[in-house]
């Protein structure tokens, strides 16, 4: 496994009875990155987690985490990994900072209990029993669990699921949190934005196969390339045009606006999104699945 990767996955296949879950997925994770793999719900991307995560056996396929093979759950492993599944359970009638500082007795260099309830954004309710918390304080409380050990890698799988919009972003805060610390995330979300506004990189997968990987600029770049360019013309009408290059479009406009002393009214350029690439894609897919 080359030095810089966390996550090394090479043909990596998930078959249930007659159904082939994941089929043949190629990917890898550097040190350091968030990575983000997405796609909707049952597109496979639980079940790969669950492989790396060693809690799930593959049918085929090479997999390295850390150096390490996670079906045989290493202890050297595990030690080094952060999890924060769909679900998870606490002991209801512990606090947050109890159940924290529970968990940190667990490691023998555990990070200190009151900077991980920070991280994690439980200041607020570090008192309060865990059966009296919110479902996305309850979720930070995950969080800070996956945290307290200090691991070089955390796998965040769905992490901001039923979350509220102030939730949401106070998450994003902390997988930020997460990269300025060095770690390196992986992160399972259905939620475009999300990995629009998280991820180094990205893999697009969609019955259980990687449609496009890369950043979200590249993807955007390579998968997507119209740019779609609106404005308000002297006729008081709203005109829409999609080019590869805005660059003529827009000298012409400026150009007439100039020679007649105005300006281009609300004049907009909007480059494709992870949404536009993401609907692009799955798109192209479904027809070439339908031929």
């Amino acid at each position: 496994m080359p030095a810089a990767a966390a996550i090394e996955v090479q043909g990596l296949r998930k078959t249930y009875d007659d159904r082939e879950a994941v089929r043949g997925i190629d990917f890898s994770v550097r040190r350091g990155e968030v990575f983000g793999l997405l796609g909707p719900n049952g597109a496979g991307k639980t079940t790969t987690v669950e492989i790396l995560e060693g809690y799930r056996t593959r049918s085929a396929g090479s997999v390295s985490v850390l150096g390490h093979d996670p079906e045989e759950r290493p202890p050297a492993l595990r030690e080094r990994v952060g999890i924060v599944l769909q679900s998870c359970g606490t002991y209801p009638h512990l606090s947050a900072r109890e159940t924290v500082a529970h968990w940190a007795s667990l490691y023998a260099s555990p990070r200190d209990v009151e900077e991980v309830i920070a991280l994690a954004g439980l200041e607020e309710a570090a008192d309060r029993r865990a059966r009296t918390l919110s479902g996305g304080q309850q979720r930070r409380l995950d969080l800070a669990l996956a945290l307290i050990g200090d691991p070089e890698l955390v796998f965040l799988d769905e992490p901001t699921t039923g979350f509220d919009p102030a939730a949401r972003r106070a998450a994003w805060d902390t997988v930020r949190s997460l990269r300025d610390l060095g770690k390196t995330v992986l992160l399972t979300t259905h939620y475009l934005d999300e990995a629009q506004a998280l991820a180094d990189r990205v893999a697009i997968i969609k019955d259980g196969r990687i449609l496009a990987i890369g950043t979200p600029g590249e993807l955007g770049v390579g998968a997507a390339q119209r740019v779609r360019v609106s404005w308000r013309g002297e006729d008081g009408e709203l005109h829409e045009r999609e080019v590869d290059d805005p660059t003529r479009l827009l000298h012409e406009l400026t150009a007439e606006a100039l020679a007649r002393g105005g300006s281009v009214r609300e004049l907009t350029v909007v480059r494709p999104s992870l949404e536009d690439v993401y609907l692009e894609l799955t798109a192209e897919e479904e027809e070439t699945v339908g031929v």
